[in-house]
């Protein structure tokens, strides 16, 4: 039986693949299923409450809300694929090297990672943004490093496990060079956890991305973003509360979507968890 036979009987996992695809069409789709332009603004319309014209209601600006958060998606699925690149890149390179070399170059790399992990997460991104400078880019660029440590501790951990293995010390024997060893013995047996992690990743990156944003540090307006939307509207939460709460659902929503597919692609993916799915 192959892992998406298992993923299949997960039917959570797959209520959480079909948001992520729903969300995903969203994103792309935007220009042409978006009312409205996101940063069209009519004042003389502003709160509106939802239905009628504007589906789910207008912001402080007059700004239809459902254009906004159909706009949002782009940037929450930007920087969270783009985010994720950047931590299992940096993640595997370092993981990769101290976990093989051994030595004192491994107690030195991981006693930098254990300094970065002590640091809160949010307390880190927000350091490296305020290095860089506000924006959607330098945003993308401060979540992907957030996640180099984690990725690095965990790739460092399963190739410390495998280098140990029977296969991989009779390749070695045969005279093997550590190249050949990490490409055909070593990391093809990482990639499942990585699938895994970068799609647990995905949900963190995103309520990052929108904690950023919130905060004033993250996407700048008017480009829409669901932690901007939901830092204006906390203003007028008692009059109009659909400003807040509409991207603030959207947030909850894309994260389990996430959080749910990463929970059946590891009980798919891990062979010790095969037996109870």
């Amino acid at each position: 039986m192959d892992g998406w036979a298992r993923f299949r009987k997960n039917r959570l996992a797959l209520v959480g693949l079909v948001l992520v695809v729903v969300l995903g069409l969203t994103a792309l789709s935007a220009p042409w299923i978006a009312p409205y332009d996101p940063a069209r603004q009519s004042l003389i319309e502003k709160r509106s409450k939802p239905g009628g014209k504007y589906w789910l209601g207008a912001d402080e600006f007059g700004r239809d809300i459902l254009s906004r958060v159909i706009y949002g998606s782009r940037v929450a699925l930007l920087v969270g694929v783009l985010s994720v690149v950047i931590a299992l890149a940096g993640g595997l390179v370092l993981g990769t090297l101290a976990g093989y070399a051994g030595g004192w170059l491994d107690a030195v790399m991981m006693r930098g990672i254990e300094i970065l992990l002590a640091f809160p997460y949010l307390l880190l991104a927000l350091a490296i943004v305020a290095a860089l400078g506000p924006g959607a880019l330098n945003t993308t660029i401060a979540v992907g490093i957030w996640g180099v440590p984690a990725v690095t501790r965990m790739v460092r951990g399963s190739v410390l496990t495998l280098r140990e293995t029977e296969y991989v010390g009779a390749a070695r024997a045969l005279g093997a060079a550590a190249p050949a060893l990490l490409r055909r013995h070593v990391l093809p047996n990482i990639v499942p956890g990585l699938i895994v992690y970068a799609t647990l990743f995905m949900a963190n990156a995103i309520l990052l991305e929108a904690a950023l944003s919130f905060l004033g540090l993250g996407v700048q307006p008017p480009t829409a973003s669901w932690g901007l939307m939901v830092s204006t509207g906390r203003d007028v939460l008692l009059v109009a509360p659909h400003v807040a709460t509409v991207p603030g659902v959207a947030i909850m929503i894309a994260v389990l979507a996430f959080n749910l597919v990463g929970d059946g692609l590891r009980d798919a993916l891990d062979p010790r968890l095969r037996g109870s799915v």
